[in-house]
């Protein structure tokens, strides 16, 4: 970044009288490391999300230390110490599970040395030494730009993030359309910080934001899929979204599902993405886990349903059609977000299973009930009621048949008149009628 465009570094230091961070709070590990550095003579501060977080009263999952000496420097100070990375060099302390990630102050110019490398605006190479006040300026947001003082116990703020903390905004640091060329994927980190910590974006940041969001398309695919999973499963998923929509985001990560939510009139869709999302929250909170693969049936199945939808206004078979949709709204995204396999086959089942909901046959409703999918798909089902009240018969029948014994299934499928195989004339038209649809309501 030119530093021509960065801000003059002015420190206000914060004493410990003034603010809530205690060590009480803090890693024992993180402050094992700040003393052993403080200890060789070097400077060194806890930094970045972990003072944000607890200047706002909550508790960081990460520890980061900020230091004057260089990676070779901390690896002598330490025998559980590795150094890490090529395009930023970091060392690693590792106590057990826990590991605290010491990076040394980065300068804002290129000395020559060829540790600092700029493409087409992005750093791609950024392992220049500089100073405390260097290290501020050149971080993304102010109030990550902030340093607890192991000496004093003090907050050194160089860029007024205490005050932003103070105030709940989103404040970039330098030119915003500057930072955000240097690295899209800030974008997606003011909205998932945003999101997190329930911040409003600073207007300032946030007005480049629709303008610049294709440049996204040219960031790589598995970092994108690495974002995804940060802002969507980390509890505050719905929030993310929105703000995603609200900062013309969502057509540059999703395309085709956000072109199918701005056709979808009735808005049915996007009312069962965020039914879906809010249980991810949930989900979340109660410490229980939530598959990607789900994730991405939630947010794709707009763009399935749409895709469906054109394959069978020109006369495909609804089970080719199913398949096909599957594969080209994959086929589409995996190319902005590298949706691994391991997670788009498991979301193409669960999609591909929704035809089959409406079987009543014995020999398909046991087969159904033994797929290794069924839970997830049924899952599925129970969510695209917030779509469509179509379904509510179909969910209490696979209720129910989830409930009862093999037996008490048989004899209730018998008395239904839907235990046979389905030999009879009436059996085979009903069969017609399955492969020719039907496709998902429109309102979904």
């Amino acid at each position: 970044m030119n530093p021509h465009l960065l801000p003059q570094p002015v420190l206000r230091a914060i004493p410990r009288d003034q603010h809530s961070i205690s060590r009480r709070d803090i890693s024992p590990n993180a402050l094992r490391v700040l003393y052993r550095l403080r200890e060789a003579g070097f400077g060194a501060y806890l930094v970045g999300g972990a003072v944000r977080d607890l200047l706002l009263g909550m508790h960081p999952k990460d520890f980061d230390v900020a230091t004057d000496a260089t990676p070779e420097q901390v690896k002598s100070l330490f025998r559980n110490c590795r150094l890490i990375g090529r395009r930023f060099r970091l060392a690693h302390v590792v106590y057990g599970r826990e590991i605290i990630e010491v990076a040394t102050f980065r300068a804002n110019v290129d000395d020559g040395s060829g540790d600092r490398e700029v493409e087409d605006g992005r750093l791609v190479r950024d392992n220049v030494y500089g100073t405390i006040e260097d290290d501020a300026v050149r971080r993304d947001f102010t109030c990550n730009a902030l340093y607890y003082a192991i000496e004093d116990f003090s907050v050194r703020d160089y860029t007024g993030g205490f005050e932003d903390v103070q105030a709940k905004v989103m404040r970039l640091i330098g030119d915003p359309e500057t930072r955000y060329r240097e690295d899209p994927v800030r974008m997606l980190r003011a909205i998932r910080l945003a999101a997190k910590l329930d911040f409003e974006i600073e207007p300032g940041t946030a007005a480049p934001i629709p303008v610049l969001a294709p440049l996204l398309g040219e960031a790589a695919p598995a970092r994108l899929f690495e974002e995804m999973l940060k802002m969507f499963l980390s509890g505050h998923a719905v929030a993310s979204f929105e703000r995603l929509e609200a900062h013309g985001l969502l057509g540059a990560l999703l395309p085709e599902s956000a072109a199918a939510l701005r056709s979808n009139r009735t808005g049915a869709l996007r009312r069962m993405v965020l039914q879906g999302l809010a249980n991810t929250d949930a989900r979340v909170a109660a410490d229980e886990p939530v598959s990607p693969a789900f994730l991405f049936a939630l947010l794709l199945w707009p763009a399935y349903c749409r895709a469906l939808a054109g394959l069978q206004a020109q006369g495909m078979h609804a089970e080719e059609a199913q398949r096909r949709a599957a594969d080209r709204v994959t086929l589409h995204q995996v190319q902005t977000i590298a949706l691994p396999k391991r997670f788009s086959l498991p979301m193409q089942e669960i999609w591909l299973l929704q035809s089959r909901f409406g079987s009543r046959q014995r020999k398909r409703v046991f087969r159904l009930l033994a797929n290794p999918r069924f839970r997830a798909a049924y899952d599925f089902l129970v969510l695209r009621q917030a779509a469509s009240d179509s379904h509510a018969a179909d969910v209490e029948f696979w209720k129910q048949a989830q409930l009862s014994s093999g037996d008490e299934l048989s004899a209730n499928l018998e008395a239904t008149g839907a235990a046979g195989e389905g030999d009879d004339a009436p059996a085979r038209k009903r069969r017609r009628r399955r492969r020719r649809g039907p496709a998902p309501a429109a309102g979904e």
